[in-house]
């Protein structure tokens, strides 16, 4: 497996919020990053299985996986069965500027990075290159860990970019939560009234011999498939997972009105 995939995976997906803290103290140097086995106690197993596919049989199935794994990171999913949405709440005393006050740090955060050399500098790594992406994540593992123990405004896990030629616009950031969050934790973060977050569900892994179906333009597997039941995907000889990765969201600070700094729409690829 790719070491950038497999760190991705396990570090937002909420594994290691399932380890706690010791988990820094064990934790690989970026680069030496290996699968755990099924039956290590401690590890959340639901999540790494569902991208056992990423396993590196041959050179194809290898791109194939790693590029459905960017597109599912991406955030760029359309709304559907594969989605999960937070949602709205009443608005409470004090959620205008709870919500604010993160703004305001995205704000600051993302002035140090405006040249995206200063964050590849800081340890930033861009997610896939090589792939064609409308919004590309520079994730810090750092930060991303972090995140599954405590909430840091200035430290998200990604720094959002388009890319122009061969230059680099940012214009947001990502924050995560690990997976088994509920609404009243994710409130706590940044409130419902204002922000959604968002996590993938409904996750089919193909089996072995049908991995390269991921990159079809109909796939019945994956983020992007028409499987989304335990029992269609059992049937299909594939293995369901009812949620992967983290929870998620976006923020867009240099945006002027609240609609669209938080807007859901472009964090899933609809026009705003």
């Amino acid at each position: 497996m790719r070491p950038l995939t497999v760190l991705l995976i396990s570090l937002l997906s909420g594994v290691v919020s399932a380890q706690g803290p010791a988990a820094l103290a064990n934790a690989q140097p970026f680069g030496q990053q290996t699968m755990p086995s099924s039956d290590q106690p401690g590890h959340d197993m639901s999540n790494m299985e569902g991208m056992s596919m990423a396993a590196e049989p041959d050179k194809d199935s290898s791109q194939g996986a790693s590029m459905h794994a960017m597109q599912s990171m991406e955030g760029h999913m359309k709304m559907g069965p594969h989605m999960k949405m937070t949602e709205l709440r009443p608005a409470q005393p004090g959620d205008a500027e709870r919500a604010q006050s993160v703004v305001e740090a995205a704000r600051k955060t993302c002035a140090k990075y405006m040249d995206y050399h200063a964050a590849l500098a800081d340890g930033f790594k861009i997610f896939h290159p090589e792939i064609p992406q409308k919004m590309y994540h520079f994730t810090n593992y750092a930060y991303a860990l972090q995140a599954a123990f405590a909430f840091d405004p200035e430290h998200p896990t990604s720094l959002l970019y388009e890319k122009h030629g061969s230059d680099y616009k940012l214009i947001g950031v990502m924050y995560t939560a690990p997976k088994p969050f509920n609404e009243d934790q994710l409130n706590q973060r940044i409130p419902l009234s204002i922000a959604q977050w968002h996590e993938h569900v409904n996750f089919c892994a193909p089996p072995a011999d049908r991995k390269m179906e991921l990159l079809s333009s109909h796939p019945p597997f994956g983020l992007r498939g028409s499987i989304t039941t335990e029992k269609a995907c059992t049937a299909a000889g594939g293995t369901f997972h009812p949620v992967i990765f983290s929870w998620m969201v976006h923020v867009y600070p240099f945006e002027k009105d609240q609609a669209r700094i938080w807007s859901v729409e472009r964090q899933h690829g609809a026009a705003d």
